[in-house]
């Protein structure tokens, strides 16, 4: 049995997602509810739960707060908000799991099953980390999670070179040398990782500026990283591509 807490600050949204959970999602008990940061914490901290369903906006407060107020994060937290807002960007890469308002049905089941079959408290306590990373620190600075075949793989923004698309999946080259397959779109990393540090050049590549050597012209044109990488850019792309270098 799944032992969940609701941290919600409206009523009616707590007992919706209590009614929904009791329904559609067998075996999960809901032993504990809060309405605030100071509720939510005592309830944790008292409770034991397995997994938390954590509004991210809290009055006053936010759900972060309710993570970093608690002794040990021991548990899953499924995220529940009713915006897309920049606090979504910092879960995605951390790869941890939200529902948007009104929940859907699917969307809880699936977010339920994938916490019945995670249950690695280590990865967990890694991803958090990401995603308290992801709130406190600058650009360049933040942690990202990649997803693999193998599990999970925790990497500095900062130290990655390019992204290359490959089908359904993304190639991270590193400032290392390493390579990783990560099996997402690279338009899912184009929209995620600091705009102000990286751009797409090219259908296919997504950069580090602060990891370019120098554009060559020749040869209709290129882009010569680091590492002596040289990746392709857009005919359409070279104007953006120069104005923020020299920008």
């Amino acid at each position: 049995m799944l032992r969940a807490v609701i941290i919600e600050d409206e009523r009616h949204s707590r007992e919706t997602l209590k009614n929904l959970l009791n329904e559609y999602c067998e075996g999960v008990e809901v032993v504990g509810e809060a309405d605030s940061v100071t509720n939510g914490i005592k309830v944790i901290e008292t409770s034991s739960p397995d997994v938390i369903f954590l509004d991210i906006e809290l009055q006053p407060g936010t759900g972060f707060d309710v993570l970093k107020g608690v002794s040990r994060v021991n548990f899953e937290t499924i995220f529940t908000t009713a915006f897309e807002q920049y606090a979504i960007q910092a879960i995605k890469l951390s790869s941890l799991d939200y529902l948007l308002k009104p929940i859907s049905i699917d969307d809880l089941q699936a977010a339920v099953q994938k916490c019945k079959s995670r249950r690695n408290e280590n990865q967990y306590k890694q991803q958090m980390d990401v995603l308290l990373n992801q709130l406190s620190q600058k650009d360049g600075d933040r942690k990202i999670c990649l997803s693999t075949s193998d599990g999970m793989e925790f990497v500095r923004e900062s130290d990655i070179l390019f992204c290359k698309a490959n089908g359904s999946y993304t190639d991270f080259k590193f400032r290392d040398g390493r390579c990783l397959v990560v099996s997402k779109h690279l338009k899912e990393y184009e929209d995620l990782l600091a705009p102000n540090q990286f751009m797409r050049v090219h259908n296919s590549y997504l950069i580090n500026l602060k990891e370019v050597k120098k554009f060559v012209k020749s040869e209709g044109g290129y882009i010569l990283m680091n590492d002596d990488s040289m990746v392709s850019i857009s005919p359409k792309k070279r104007d953006e591509f120069m104005e923020r270098m020299v920008g």
